[in-house]
């Protein structure tokens, strides 16, 4: 099965981006294609390179960028709602990329499945 998934919440400040992170891995694990993530509202915080959590704690922008090295998973920013929040192409992580609305229309059109995490 070929999934997107859809994160509007931030790193840090919800759930939605550590469950999304993990149903991603799980889906490549089970043979799925996990084909774009697509970062919407405060789910841009979660492609910042200038997050810098404790050393003891989760790095989950390092793990979206990971994910996206090794499996080839396409991680889109929305541009408006990263504009607004002041994510700007230079503090993106590695493996993300800002593109506009329409991303999220077409991995709606081309997966099997669009998986919505956060409100």
């Amino acid at each position: 099965m070929k999934f997107a998934l859809m994160v509007s919440e931030g790193p840090y400040t919800h759930q939605a981006a550590d469950t999304a992170w993990q149903f991603a891995t799980a889906a490549i694990a089970r043979g799925h294609e996990v084909w774009r993530v697509f970062f919407y509202h405060d789910g841009v915080y979660n492609a910042s390179r200038l997050t810098e959590p404790p050393q003891d704690d989760r790095h989950i922008v390092n793990r979206w960028s990971a994910l996206a090295a090794q499996h080839k998973v396409d991680l889109v920013v929305c541009v408006a709602a990263a504009l607004r929040r002041g994510i700007k192409d230079e503090v993106l992580a590695p493996g993300f990329r800002i593109s506009g609305l329409g991303q999220l229309v077409d991995a709606g059109l081309k997966t099997d499945r669009l998986v919505t995490f956060g409100d």
